[in-house]
């Protein structure tokens, strides 16, 4: 009988008391000889469908919104999985809140792809987006094609990310010409923050929020299946939504938007220099992670942890008289 079914057996309500004793009793036998316990299952989670470009097109024309979050490695892939998100987006933003970086633009391409492909590793149900660092595809069409192509092969991404208006465009008409999907980033563009003065609030005038449409109608004229408004005042971001045809993701834009993204340490409470106005905050696991290793710090101080019933390993009767037997052998030291 295998580990799985005991589990399964020992969990049961409508297994025959003999059968439910036999099964514990082998289920406790195997955790004692084995060097590990099953995953949880709230962090197993249940096998979902894959989303798709079809998914996310079908989102928006049924007007439900969509889910997007950040994700920098495989943990936080699994649990964005695990959640029921719809679009994972590996963010420029793990530079910061994962390589403790000052801004997004220290990141390089080959360490996007290598955090990617992790996250690639844990989320099997979302879409996967990654952001195209600064400096690999500022430089001409060819350099975005090359950078994409790499991204795609080696970071196993789906789509990619990248940010500014109509100077973009025929940069994203090139990328999707060729099958390349393309999420455009309009609005607060942090890898331009020093030229904006700042991270700094887009498209407050009446001239900003014609420019922040133009370059938004000539992203998805150029094929972006998605356009991100980020730090954009509500009814800019709502008039731009309802001038598209494509899903608009909004991070700091309001609720007028298709969908919604956040950074995965903000919204977790994981980053510890500065939180965006626009995140809410819906668990505190910085705080309750320095709780946890401050209690393990302590318990191994005072010799409480590991428990040698409840955390170590058993050897059988005859072996274990064997082995003192052999210890009383030995020179003293």
């Amino acid at each position: 009988m295998s580990l799985a079914t005991t589990a399964v057996l020992c969990r049961s309500r409508s297994a025959s008391p003999r059968c439910l004793s036999a099964a514990c009793r082998a289920f406790s036998t195997s955790l004692h000889s084995r060097s590990s316990y099953p995953a949880d299952d709230q962090i197993q989670g249940k096998k979902r469908k894959k989303v798709t470009l079809n998914t996310i097109r079908k989102l928006y024309e049924r007007n439900e919104p969509i889910s997007v979050m950040t994700a920098h490695d495989y943990p936080s892939a699994l649990f964005v999985d695990r959640a029921g998100v719809e679009v994972c987006l590996v963010g420029d933003s793990l530079a910061m809140v994962a390589l403790g970086h000052d801004n997004t633009n220290q990141i390089t391409l080959n360490e996007m792809i290598h955090h990617s492909a992790a996250v690639a590793r844990g989320c099997k149900a979302p879409f996967i987006v990654g952001d195209l660092p600064f400096g690999s595809y500022e430089c001409g069409v060819e350099q975005a094609i090359a950078s994409a192509v790499r991204y795609i092969r080696d970071g196993k991404v789906e789509a990619v990310k990248l940010e500014g208006g109509v100077e973009m465009a025929e940069t994203v008409r090139r990328l999707t010409g060729l099958g390349i999907p393309v999420m455009g980033h309009v609005g607060l563009t942090p890898q331009r923050q020093t030229a904006l003065g700042g991270y700094r609030v887009q498209g407050k005038t009446v001239q900003g929020a014609k420019t922040l449409l133009e370059g938004a109608i000539a992203l998805q004229e150029a094929g972006c299946f998605s356009i991100v408004l980020e730090a954009v005042p509500e009814p800019v971001a709502t008039l731009v939504t309802s001038r598209l045809s494509v899903p608009t993701i909004g991070i700091g834009a309001g609720s007028g938007t298709s969908g919604q993204v956040l950074v995965f340490n903000d919204a977790l409470g994981v980053f510890d220099k500065f939180l965006p106005k626009f995140c809410k905050v819906y668990a505190s696991l910085g705080k309750a992670s320095v709780e946890g290793l401050r209690a393990y710090h302590d318990e191994v101080k005072a010799r409480k942890f590991p428990d040698n019933d409840a955390h170590g390993y058993k050897m059988d009767d005859e072996e274990l008289a064997r082995f003192e037997e052999w210890k009383d052998t030995l020179p003293k030291k």
